[in-house]
């Protein structure tokens, strides 16, 4: 046998030691990382997943030297791309939003909407605040509207009560309204004192009798609280026409049943339309029902596929003299916590074709100043919400812009209960990921910066505020890869002059400039 000396031993013992010291230096370390992690509240993923959520941000910051070199994926991404998600993350912390050397945006596919510079451009002196809109002011509770971005609905279910508590305290921070969504009306929606929009959708939940027919008395209860200002009756869905929504059972907890008056621990499936409504006649029929309940404005919400029941729906209106108080119009490639592959792929126009589609009916019928437009479905960035506003949107509204501002990751899990951010989940271990107080200060940033880069726009475009943009203001790629005014692709609707806002103000015109 062998022995070592004394020396070599020696020197093992001494290398034993670094070796364990060295271990132990880095369990502390990792221990540290940890209890820091669980104790911070501004990151859900390295809260609920500390230390290996640090993995998730490594990689992402060298994914963005590893793309130079085998691949380029910052506009590829479905259905939200890395570069926008990344401009509403910024938006929501209130960082840097600029970008260097130039834009990784393909401006010459077809679609892609670019803004008519005016070469003297608004000066900061002549910039004006854009103007309320009064909603309904006819009602005898007519909505001043402050903000023109806005939350979209989205249900208590489909989003967990951290998530609705922190919508709620952003949208009040930031002066807009928050959609319940189909899911009713909860605490947790009016503890931030939010403006709220009140959806009723085709199971009533939140406003049902145990066999599914309207509660008027609880519709009164719900009317009378100051904080809801709207009630918006749901037609159909942009990610899923002709399909009701969907709430898997393992979402509908206790609560959320209690809330919406059906069975915990069930599919929640509600009906594709509403059984009371068969024609337009009927539509107007319910909406002065609900008018007449609440006191409140009424609208309505719908994806357009087939477009001649808006024509008719128009002329009834003229001839009845009563109709909604505004049209919310959803894209066929909008979100949605459940839907069927072949529905969310396949049916109802994109918000692109539709929304110039709409106002175009409206004016025609000369109803262009009493119905507001309000477009929705992934419309997130300022460039989104110009667009829409040269198209003749009245306002914008976004779901899932303001749930990257919650922090979502896009990790397709809404309809799993397995949110990793803990925003459409009702596993507690993984709410507590969310702190409604820290993620409601985004809500509100987001929302603030979107309106303040629309305004920009607006500014490059020669015009005091973004609701004085019109067609002429943009101009379409086609398939050749050369622009066209947008004025001249929907010439119908192209009207200058149409009024920029209604009530005490109505009336005021814009002028059109020269191109």
């Amino acid at each position: 046998m062998t022995f070592l000396s004394a020396p070599v031993m020696h020197t093992l013992d001494a290398l034993s030691t670094v070796f364990v010291f060295a271990i132990g230096l880095v369990f502390l370390a990792l221990v540290v990382v940890f209890a820091l992690d669980r104790r911070q509240r501004h990151d859900a993923i390295l809260r609920n997943y500390p230390v290996i959520g640090h993995l998730r941000y490594i990689l992402s910051g060298l994914g963005e030297f590893l793309r130079q070199y085998f691949f380029a994926m910052d506009r590829d991404e479905l259905p939200f791309n890395r570069a926008d998600r990344t401009w509403v993350e910024a938006a929501s912390r209130s960082a840097d939003q600029t970008v260097a050397f130039g834009s990784t945006k393909y401006i010459r596919e077809t679609g892609t909407p670019i803004f008519v510079n005016c070469p003297y451009p608004t000066l900061e002196d002549h910039i004006e605040a854009p103007p309320p809109f009064l909603i309904g002011p006819d009602s005898p509770n007519p909505y001043l509207a402050n903000s023109l971005f806005n939350i979209s609905g989205m249900s208590f279910g489909a989003l967990s009560a951290p998530a609705v508590r922190a919508l709620s305290k952003g949208a009040h921070a930031a002066g807009c309204w928050l959609n319940t969504g189909e899911g009713g009306l909860s605490d947790h929606h009016l503890e931030g004192g939010a403006d709220i929009v009140f959806q009723i959708g085709t199971a009533k939940y939140g406003v049902r009798h145990a066999d599914g027919t309207l509660n008027e008395e609880r519709l009164r209860e719900l009317a009378a609280m100051p904080q809801v200002k709207m009630f918006e009756v749901k037609l159909s869905q942009g990610a899923k026409p002709g399909k009701g929504g969907i709430l898997p059972a393992i979402k509908v907890t206790p609560e959320i049943a209690q809330i919406r008056g059906i069975p915990a621990g069930e599919d929640s499936n509600s009906s594709n339309r509403h059984p009371e409504i068969n024609s337009n006649a009927e539509l107007l029929d319910f909406i002065a029902r609900i008018k007449a309940l609440s006191g409140k404005p009424v609208g309505i919400k719908a994806v357009v596929g087939a477009y001649g029941w808006i024509d008719d729906l128009m002329a009834m209106i003229i001839a009845r003299g009563d109709g909604p108080d505004f049209f919310t119009l959803d894209s066929g490639d909008g979100g949605t916590g459940a839907a069927p592959m072949a529905l969310i792929d396949n049916v109802g126009l994109p918000i692109r074709e539709s929304l110039p589609l709409l106002r175009d009916i409206l004016d025609k019928h000369g109803l262009g100043e009493r119905i507001p437009i309000i477009a929705s479905g992934k419309l997130t960035t300022p460039a989104d919400v110009a667009w829409a506003l040269c198209a003749g949107a009245t306002f914008v509204n976004s779901a899932r812009g303001f749930m990257f501002a919650l922090g979502c990751i896009q990790s397709l899990k809404c309809n799993r209960n397995t949110c990793p951010t803990g925003i459409t989940t009702h596993d507690k271990r993984l709410q507590q990921g969310l702190d409604p107080t820290e993620k409601s200060v985004r809500v509100a940033n987001y929302c603030a910066n979107l309106k303040q880069d629309v305004e920009t726009i607006a500014h490059s475009c020669g015009v005091p505020h973004s609701r004085r943009l019109r067609r002429l203001h943009v101009r379409i790629v086609g398939p050749d890869g050369t622009s066209r005014p947008m004025d001249e692709l929907y010439p119908a609707g192209s009207d200058v002059t149409r009024p920029i806002m209604a009530g005490p103000a109505a009336g005021t015109r814009v002028s059109r400039p020269r191109r």
